[in-house]
């Protein structure tokens, strides 16, 4: 990976203690998202598996990875957010409604899941550049898809104008001005994941944690959740080099659209403005920010599904494996050296990183992983 291109910068600007609203703050704090979750169907905390071979091979101490390939049969870990927001939603006004989202493909197959489970209509939208296989798993949920001709941001854009022209209920995990407590429920529903792992983190603390980010609502889970913690472990935000716009963000400490192509293989991650929410979040909480070419993530995939020593297979899809990626980049890129030393990585460290999804693109992981 030597002549490929990664991005990286150290946060100045990382506090720990994080400033939000008290509105926002009560629903982060919250403990539903938590309880609703073991109530649903197929509910169990997803696999936390050490990998000491490839710690090893990383000279690193300890790696753990969280597989969220395994939640609620989606191959994602998108169910917990959307099933939240839905709930908490119905909550306050039940009756029959049409639930609407934009989408890459598993935000969206998860919205449809928990909107056939809770009897509601469901409206997904998606780039015209979404695989047939994404769009064929979001309607076996029983929902409508719509093909946007355009990016990912386009397609959020044109969604809320149909929700504010329909009625539909907009459940989407990027915030923007006015837009905020549906996100920030999604959000809550992402600690899930985290809570599983609490004793585990109390027995057995790590120091870093590698987290991916599209548009940041759930790196900025992660690091919401993380930061309370007693002895914080650094946080890592993992983007697609060429679709980093966190990292560009915080680099001018303003939101801006990515400077870059737009163009990545990693489609969770293929999103080229912020959720507000999530920077301000991130802007306070995340301790650097790396940008990875797309050989790195599917190097990682590899890694998972070909395992060192007696670690076990895991299958990850390109963006799900996207936070190894980034520390096997650490670990074997020269260019990284001083990125490395300034966060302090070495052979002593405690690594969590997360598989966030499966292989949710079927042709692309059999041509990339098993050279179909």
């Amino acid at each position: 990976m030597s002549d490929l291109n990664f991005d990286f910068f150290i946060n100045p600007d990382c506090v720990r203690t994080i400033q939000l609203t008290p509105s926002l703050k009560k629903i982060l704090n919250s403990d539903e998202g938590y309880l609703f979750h073991k109530l649903l169907p197929d509910y169990h905390p997803t696999p936390l598996v050490s990998l000491p071979a490839l710690a090893e091979e990383l000279d690193i101490g300890e790696l753990w990875i969280k597989d969220e390939s395994h939640r609620f049969g989606l191959d994602a870990f998108k169910g917990l957010g959307a099933s939240f927001a839905v709930h908490t939603y119905l909550k306050k006004h039940p009756g029959k409604n049409t639930f609407c989202t934009a989408t890459e493909g598993n935000h969206g197959k998860a919205l449809a899941w928990i909107c056939r489970i809770m009897g509601q209509r469901c409206t997904v939208f998606v780039p015209g550049h979404t695989i047939q296989e994404r769009i064929k798993s979001i309607k076996k949920e029983k929902a409508d898809v719509v093909v946007i001709d355009g990016n990912y941001d386009f397609t959020v854009e044109s969604v809320k104008n149909w929700s504010e022209e329909t009625g539909a209920i907009l459940i989407q995990d990027m915030s923007w001005t006015g837009y905020d407590e549906i996100p920030s429920l999604i959000m809550q529903g992402y600690l899930t994941s985290f809570r599983e792992m609490e004793q585990k983190l109390q027995e057995d603390p790590v120091d870093v944690i590698f987290v991916q980010a599209g548009v940041g609502s759930w790196a900025a889970s992660a690091a919401w959740y993380f930061n309370q913690l007693e002895e914080p472990p650094q946080i890592l935000v993992i983007e697609a080099f060429e679709t980093d716009c966190i990292l560009e963000s915080i680099r001018k400490n303003e939101l801006v659209v990515t400077s870059k192509s737009g163009q990545t293989i990693m489609a969770g991650l293929n999103c080229g403005f912020p959720s507000v929410l999530a920077y301000e979040i991130l802007r306070q909480g995340a301790r650097a920010f790396l940008s990875i070419p797309d050989k790195a993530s599917i190097d990682a995939m590899k890694k998972l599904y070909y395992p060192v020593g007696n670690d076990p297979k895991i299958i990850a899809g390109e963006s799900g494996a996207a936070g190894l990626g980034g520390l096997t980049a650490l670990s074997s890129q020269d260019k990284l050296l001083k990125f490395k030393e300034e966060i302090g990585l070495n052979r002593d460290s405690r690594v969590l990183v997360f598989n966030t999804e499966g292989d949710t693109n079927r042709a692309f992981f059999e041509r990339s992983v098993l050279n179909k």
